[in-house]
């Protein structure tokens, strides 16, 4: 309990122990190592490190895609390890929100139709109003109805970063996600991302090399060479 009875609230995200190993005819090759952390609700986490220290491998661990040779990760309190991949796959749609450097839209829907998508897959009968709604927020009410190759590549994460906060995750992983924009249109996408953090008080975990980037968030972890450096 905290001060005044009021009860500590758990953390999001513990990962602990956790190891990466992959085989193959030339032998063992190590990509993470011994990586201990808990993020609290709402915190926001820098993953630094030079190409190739195991970031993305670290990012898609903590979201149950990627399967590591040996530790734990609970998500919202729950073992996601301890889970089948459907029952992993169940927990990523209700507590886990994405934002790839490549935007990853589907090109055959609308930017409203894909954001819609995953409160659709949730059975949400509010599908078309709060994706609507979110598109606004993100500065998009006027291109509810075009297709991403018609929109900018700030348009597309801006897209993109809809569909990932209209579930209200809990936890948000952006992996690399300003990577492929221009300077000014970065920082527009990453005020935005803040914005919505503090509005949503999701959990936010950023893998990226702008150490910009990484000073506003108010935790940095740092990998080197697979183990945690800090």
């Amino acid at each position: 309990m905290g001060q005044g009875g009021a009860a500590v609230a758990p953390p999001m995200v513990v990962a602990r122990g956790i190891g990466k190993s992959v085989t193959d005819s030339t032998g063992t090759l190590t990509i993470l190592r011994d990586i201990d952390f808990s993020l609290a609700a709402g915190q926001t986490v820098a993953i630094v490190g030079a190409s190739g220290s195991g970031k993305s491998t670290l990012l898609s661990i903590i979201a149950g895609l990627d399967t590591p040779s040996t530790g734990t990760v609970h998500l919202a309190g729950v073992d996601l390890f301890a889970l089948d991949e459907d029952q992993r796959a169940a927990v990523r749609a209700q507590k886990v929100g994405f934002v790839f450097q490549s935007f990853q839209l589907l090109g055959n829907l609308t930017a409203l139709e894909n954001v819609m998508l995953p409160l659709e897959l949730a059975g949400r009968s509010d599908a078309r109003s709060a994706a609507t709604e979110m598109l606004k927020r993100v500065g998009l009410g006027e291109r509810l109805g075009h297709y991403p190759k018609l929109l900018s590549g700030g348009e597309q994460q801006r897209v993109a970063l809809a569909r990932a906060f209209v579930v209200h995750p809990a936890v948000l992983l952006a992996d690399e996600p300003t990577g492929s924009l221009d300077f000014a249109t970065g920082e527009k996408v990453m005020e935005l991302m803040f914005a919505l953090n503090r509005e949503l008080g999701t959990t936010l975990v950023l893998v990226t090399h702008d150490r910009g980037i990484a000073a506003r968030c108010e935790r940095r972890i740092t990998i080197e060479a697979g183990r945690m450096a800090d």
